[in-house]
């Protein structure tokens, strides 16, 4: 969920909520006013009629409600002794309504002469009726629009507020410290997001400084290590053909030479391996896969032949994947090579393309390998001294860094490389 949609929606859970408990108070607040009103004016009719029957004692007999709206009915002091002034609603038949209507009523006791009177008022209740509907019905349109009202004005405000926030996220969900590319930060008078600019720009800075100074470091170590060992194993392969050595000084020779060759071949895989692990190979190209494969088997013949081993290719689609043309060369070398070195002799090779992935197998007299192991750096089958044990290593870190699958199978002598694409 979108830190906008989250905070709205706390938000308006909020103002719905104290939204409505202000408008049930406000409603119910309204009400008691309006009782309150109809109240005193009862008490103050009652008044009047107590005045008036002081004036004219004929109306202390009226024993019926007409459009005066009161009667008086005299009682004995047992029934009035306890008795207080009593609000109450009811409902009673309006002769100009023809229909029974709720009315408000006060049922009060007075004194008059040495005598006791029972008194009732009545106020009708039509108007003050249809003004609590009317009331309730306004207060509820109030109250939606309001809260639409506010909800789709904080949404905008929110939009407009957060927007420099989402433009710098944006920004760097595409961005890419290798292609050396540039962030380009709103200016706004929100404190908390120029920190979060400052912040940004110097730690990518900072990342863009340490970056270039690995690479750098990287090349330059690289190339200091290459040279000498090239002039190295140029002077040896020299001193060889130049002279007459006995079996045992050659021996000893070639055995420098092949260690040179080897620590040769470490050097140009680690540096491959720093140079994937750092995503210095940017460029994409849409590869062939049949056609590459074709080859690297061409490139693996003379090997295959040496070795007695034959290639055959399945090709049960024609493939086609996204990636840079180096590696995906690198990625099938690597595990061919690996096929014809550990193959048995007279034995087969087997590409199989499909829609979806390259499966390489080799038949071999190798035990399984250690699947948990496999593709960790260094890693060597007891048959393997030459192996530099970075192979396979490489092969995962090609792989991992297409987010594509790589997986080891055995099965009956027969090991089988899988790429899922």
């Amino acid at each position: 969920m979108k830190l906008l949609n989250y905070t709205t929606t706390y938000f308006s859970i909020l103002l719905l909520v104290l939204i409505s408990v202000w408008a049930v108070l406000f409603y119910y607040a309204m009400f008691d006013e309006i009782y309150d009103s109809l109240d005193d004016g009862l008490e103050n009719q009652k008044m009047l009629v107590i005045q008036y029957a002081e004036k004219d004692s004929t109306i202390l007999r009226k024993q019926n409600f007409d459009e005066s709206g009161y009667t008086i009915k005299k009682v004995p002091f047992s029934e009035i002794k306890n008795v207080k002034d009593q609000y109450r609603d009811t409902i009673m038949y309006m002769q100009n309504e023809e229909d029974y209507e709720p009315v408000r009523l006060l049922e009060s006791v007075f004194k008059q002469n040495g005598d006791y009177y029972k008194i009732k008022v009545v106020t009708s209740m039509v108007e003050e009726d249809d003004q609590l509907q009317n009331l309730l019905l306004y207060l509820i349109i109030l109250y939606v629009a309001l809260l639409i009202s506010i909800l789709l004005l904080n949404n905008v405000f929110l939009r407009k507020v957060w927007r420099p926030f989402y433009k710098l996220v944006a920004q760097l969900k595409t961005f890419s410290i290798e292609n050396n590319d540039e962030i380009q930060f709103q200016k706004t008078n929100i404190e908390e997001f120029s920190l979060l600019n400052t912040s940004i720009e110097r730690l990518l800075e900072k990342s863009k400084e340490s970056y270039n100074s690995q690479k750098q470091f990287i090349e330059n170590a690289a190339h200091e290590l290459q040279t000498p060992l090239a002039i190295s194993i140029n002077k040896i392969e020299l001193f060889l053909e130049e002279n007459e050595l006995h079996e045992k000084q050659a021996v000893k020779l070639i055995s420098a030479l092949e260690n040179l060759e080897r620590l040769t071949r470490l050097n140009k895989s680690l540096l491959l391996l720093s140079k994937i692990d750092n995503k210095q190979f940017t460029a994409k190209d849409q590869v062939d896969v049949n056609k590459l494969l074709h080859q690297q088997i061409e490139d693996f013949s003379d090997f295959a032949t040496h070795k007695q081993v034959k290639f055959t290719i399945k090709e049960n689609a024609q493939l086609s994947i996204s990636m840079n043309r180096d590696l995906a060369s690198i990625l099938f070398a690597n595990l061919i090579k690996n096929a014809v070195l550990h193959g048995k002799v007279e034995t087969e090779v087997i590409i199989e393309v499909n829609d979806t992935l390259v499966a390489i197998s080799n038949v071999s007299e190798e035990k399984e390998l250690n699947s948990k192991q496999l593709f960790s750096r260094f890693y060597k089958s007891e048959t393997t001294n030459k192996s530099t044990g970075l192979g396979l290593a490489i092969s995962k870190a090609i792989v991992d860094k297409y987010q594509y699958n790589l997986q080891y199978n055995y099965s009956k002598k027969l090991h089988t490389f899988t790429i899922r694409f």
